[in-house]
């Protein structure tokens, strides 16, 4: 599982040009999901992503979690995360999870992060959609497990 997260002042997502989601001050975490994922690595993401300290404290210094400062998370499966690029000029997905096992880690993750009382909306699985943000930094991670 390969989650990348950027801390935004404000992030959108539509689907065939209708906005279908959007937060504020928060994260977006655009989430790629292998094969092997499980419930196990599910629950270290979203540990991590409640926890980890991105935003600003009064004195600048990023102090602060997404529970400190009231703010959302915006989830976005994106299965070229997981594309294989070392070798030729297309990417290979035989790392990633199949639809029906990507929908769920990616459901899961939804809710575990709802579970430690963080706002989440959401993208829509599989579809086409245009994502739209203002990084805010710009502060950018990524956490593979």
């Amino acid at each position: 599982m390969i989650g990348l997260i950027q801390r935004v002042s404000k992030a959108s997502v539509e689907v065939d040009n209708c906005q279908i989601s959007a937060i504020d001050k928060g994260i977006l975490l655009l989430l790629g999901v292998e094969k092997d994922d499980t419930a196990e690595q599910v629950e270290k993401l979203a540990q991590k992503i409640c926890q980890y300290r991105i935003f600003s404290d009064d004195a600048g210094k990023m102090n602060l979690n997404i529970q400190q400062v009231g703010g959302s998370v915006l989830v976005v499966s994106q299965f070229t995360l997981v594309a294989d690029t070392k070798k030729g000029n297309r990417p290979g997905f035989s790392r990633g999870a199949s639809p029906e096992h990507g929908e769920k880690i990616y459901q899961d993750v939804i809710a575990a992060i709802e579970g430690k009382g963080v706002t989440v909306k959401t993208g829509q699985f599989g579809a086409d959609m245009q994502v739209l943000l203002v990084n805010d930094g710009p502060v950018t991670f990524q956490f593979q497990f």
